[in-house]
């Protein structure tokens, strides 16, 4: 007997939707199925009516633990995640302290995460100014990929690399299959852009946009590109918020390179606009742009050269977000996104656009799957995989508000947007860890997911 049956649901895969049901046992997928085939379960979910997905995988988390946890925390971010639809997430390195820079944090954080998180995690390493050492036994640790930022880090304790260390670092990982991802603002321009806009006393919101231009956003992912060309290793371009900025990436892919890249909902469906109405609680670099770009950027979606999108969730609390105590220069920069990672994509791409729900699949599943060698577990109903499942009803309606949100903070610059489409159940591994808005208590039940790189020289 099965331990769970999910019938009649509409399956949608990368490249097709079709009726099937689900049948569950031990925390796999046991068989998939016709609807008219009868299975016998201990447990019965109709999905008639709905979509149902295989886990939404969000590749770009902030966490914030061990070291910030006043932002969030392994059980709030993760109930977060599950009642929004993610049922696997990769932590950034940062903000925490210390970062995971070396197979001790590692162990840590790892140790923190099992006993609170709701949902299954990878982690990214760091790849900072002196840890090259670190990296090949961080990547042997089963680390997903390494982040970089090659931009100036004011006072975090997570530094910045130059092309030089990216240079060595590519070399280096390149025998170990990891990624490479990097936020892409290029450290001279963004340096002296707010130093002179600081000293001419300048502290709007524009000249905030004005300082994080897509110029210093272009150079730095083509310097990245060239590295790579001249090194051969994988990198992945993060975040991606300009259409010119993603075309240098369709062209290097077209090369041949070892060059992915990721953008997220925010620049997709906002603009700069929201940033010049809300000011702190809005601000995240790279900054949001205009609304052609963000309707451009969709272009790059939909062709395969941006294959992931995150949520690059990165809250703060009420005062690291407050314009009355803050300039737009100290605020905390990101945005509460976790939980609204799967609900704003389905509204944008299928009630706004018309898109087929198979493209969700694709960015939020397979691709992240595949790309941080997670498939075979994550990302697909395939027979003997994870039993992830979010189930999602296409016309439930949706708005964010204070009370909605379950992460550890409030502030959410996108307070106040309605959609179309959520989730009514998320499992993970066969167990149901949140339904109809409200996450269950199933803390400690995430799983660390460890890569799987064959071939490794």
């Amino acid at each position: 007997m099965l331990d769970l049956l999910i019938k009649n649901g509409r399956l949608v895969e990368k490249d097709r939707i079709y009726e099937a049901n689900i049948g569950i046992k031990d925390g796999k997928f046991e068989v998939i199925t016709n609807p008219e085939r009868m299975l016998e379960a201990a447990e019965t979910v109709d999905a008639r009516g709905n979509y149902v997905f295989p886990g939404i995988i969000d590749c770009h988390a902030h966490i914030n633990e061990p070291g910030f946890t006043w932002r969030e925390d392994f059980e709030t971010g993760t109930r977060a995640a599950a009642v929004g639809g993610t049922t696997t997430l990769i932590d950034m390195p940062l903000n925490n302290e210390p970062p995971l820079t070396d197979t001790d944090t590692f162990e840590r954080k790892q140790e923190l995460a099992s006993k609170k998180a709701v949902v299954d995690y990878s982690f990214w390493g760091g790849l900072v100014n002196d840890n090259l050492k670190d990296l090949e036994p961080l990547a042997q640790k089963g680390v997903a990929a390494f982040k970089a930022f090659v931009c100036p880090m004011g006072e975090s304790v997570f530094t910045s690399v130059n092309m030089g260390q990216v240079q060595e670092a590519l070399k280096i990982l390149k025998p170990q299959q990891v990624i490479s991802g990097f936020h892409c603002e290029e450290y001279g321009i963004i340096q002296e852009n707010v130093a002179r806009a600081k000293a001419e006393g300048k502290n709007s919101v524009r000249d905030f946009l004005n300082a994080h231009s897509v110029l210093s956003e272009y150079i730095a992912a083509k310097n990245i590109i060239d590295i790579s060309r001249e090194t051969g290793g994988r990198v992945h371009i993060c975040h991606v918020s300009h259409p010119s900025v993603a075309q240098i990436v369709k062209d290097a892919i077209h090369e041949g390179l070892n060059v992915t890249a990721e953008t997220c909902p925010h620049y997709l469906g906002f603009t700069e606009d929201l940033v010049i109405e809300k000011g702190a609680p809005a601000k995240c670099t790279p900054p949001l742009r205009t609304k052609e770009s963000a309707e451009k950027l969709w272009d790059y979606v939909l062709d395969g050269t941006l294959s992931c999108i995150g949520s690059d969730h990165s809250p703060a609390d009420e005062k690291e977000k407050s314009n009355e105590i803050n300039t737009i220069w100290t605020a905390w920069g990101g945005l509460n996104a976790i939980q609204f990672l799967l609900p704003m994509m389905f509204d944008m791409a299928v009630h706004k656009r018309g898109y087929s729900p198979t493209l969700l699949n694709r960015t939020l599943c397979y691709n992240p799957a595949k790309l941080f060698k997670l498939y075979g577990r994550k990302g697909a109903f395939g027979i003997g995989f994870d039993a992830d499942v979010v189930i999602v009803d296409p016309d439930r309606e949706w708005e964010i508000t204070k009370e909605s949100l379950m992460t550890k903070n409030k502030v959410s610059a996108f307070e106040g947007v309605k959609g179309r489409g959520c989730p009514t159940h998320t499992f993970v591994r066969g167990k149901l860890v949140a339904e109809n808005g409200m996450y269950k208590d199933m803390f400690g039940h995430g799983e660390y997911i460890y890569p799987v790189r064959e071939g490794v020289e």
